[in-house]
């Protein structure tokens, strides 16, 4: 990605107007990670973890600068990752059940991952191309119908034996936004009677695979487990009181306390994307961020129900992103790579409907 995105520019792709705004906000957010260094008494991986950083916003002025140029990419952006969704919970699901020699390194904490270092990340990886697949299903043509449910089916699995509480969350969550804006911009009643039959036969056909999964005794005590309260969640130093301190902290350190720093001083990690904001990118940082998303939601808020060839998309990526917002409460999101290439989706079909008001202005006079 690093060769990829220098080439591109190199030769020509340009950052426009429309996209200028995203590269001011995650510049301004990566030097509140500098600005955090400077208070670290020792730096060790901190350059490193803000390398990384800035890695991932240059991907997401990327991704929306490539797709402002060709709005056909959008469709090569979901495709691929509808088959890299497919592979990796294929690889999740065969480690989860030991289908092979080796295969737990699939796995983590009897808990599929895929092709991924965390179950936790890889669980929400799945959740934009299910939504495209779900998309594809209840607006595609019904030949189509079989191919789509099989894929939903694998990722599906793969979301549910990751066994992460977050993503079960949202994809729930994301699927029936999904459906509740198609219904809203669907004014046909026939359509609607379409979208809800397909919708009702889709959730019965989950509701018969997650009942078969139950069956299987290590499958449903992990599941029975995940679903209760943990004791890293409300024990003494768990995840909440961990946030509380950490917020009671921030409000006395507006530079931050350094990138992975929090866990020298609590037990674990901050788990939380407004603290991690805070505690490695400062107050300059958690400002940033949050106008970051505030924006994002603008503009597929105002764009969201407009008949263009990147709406199914631009919606797509729009309620995921409002899901990962809602999912860094419990858990940091600011190195996903896919969560920055949600951000470019969004900010790349904002761009594109810039464009296209002012090639109809154009055409007006």
């Amino acid at each position: 990605m690093v060769g990829q995105v220098a080439l591109w520019f190199l030769f020509g792709l340009r950052i426009s107007r429309g996209t200028a705004p995203l590269v001011a906000l995650l510049l301004v957010f990566n030097v509140g990670g500098i600005l955090s260094l400077t208070v670290m008494q020792d730096l060790g991986d901190g350059p490193m973890y803000l390398a990384v950083s800035t890695f991932l916003a240059l991907t997401a002025v990327f991704y929306a600068a490539v797709i402002e140029d060709d709005a056909r990419r959008l469709n090569l952006i979901f495709d691929a990752w509808v088959v890299a969704a497919i592979v990796t919970s294929m690889l999740g699901i065969l480690g989860y059940f030991h289908a092979f020699p080796g295969a737990e390194v699939f796995t983590r904490y009897d808990r599929a991952m895929g092709a991924f270092q965390d179950p936790n990340v890889f669980g929400p990886f799945l959740i934009a191309p299910s939504l495209y697949l779900i998309h594809g299903l209840l607006t595609g043509r019904l030949i189509d119908a079989p191919f789509k449910v099989a894929g939903l089916l694998v990722v599906a699995l793969g979301v549910f034996l990751s066994f992460s509480r977050a993503a079960w969350a949202l994809f729930l969550f994301s699927a029936v936004a999904l459906v509740f804006i198609l219904l809203l911009k669907e004014r046909t009643g026939a359509f609607r009677l379409k979208i809800l039959m397909l919708t009702i036969a889709a959730v019965v056909v989950l509701v018969l695979a997650l009942a078969i999964a139950l069956q299987v005794e290590q499958v449903r005590d992990l599941f029975l487990s995940r679903t209760g309260i943990q004791e890293y969640d409300s024990g003494h130093l768990g995840r909440f009181e961990r946030h509380r301190l950490g917020f009671l902290m921030s409000m006395e350190r507006p530079l931050g306390i350094g990138p992975m720093v929090f866990s020298t001083i609590f037990p674990e990690d901050e788990h939380n994307i407004w603290l991690k904001t805070l505690t490695s990118y400062g107050w300059l940082g958690f400002v940033t961020f949050i106008l970051l998303i505030l924006w994002t939601l603008r503009i597929g808020f105002r764009f969201l129900l407009r008949d263009r060839p990147w709406q199914p998309h631009l919606m797509i990526a729009w309620i995921t992103i409002i899901g990962h917002a809602a999912i860094g409460n419990v858990i940091d999101i600011d190195h996903w790579r896919h969560f920055y290439l949600l951000l470019g989706i969004v900010w790349g079909c904002g761009a594109l409907e810039r464009r296209h008001q002012k090639s109809l202005g154009r055409r007006m006079i």
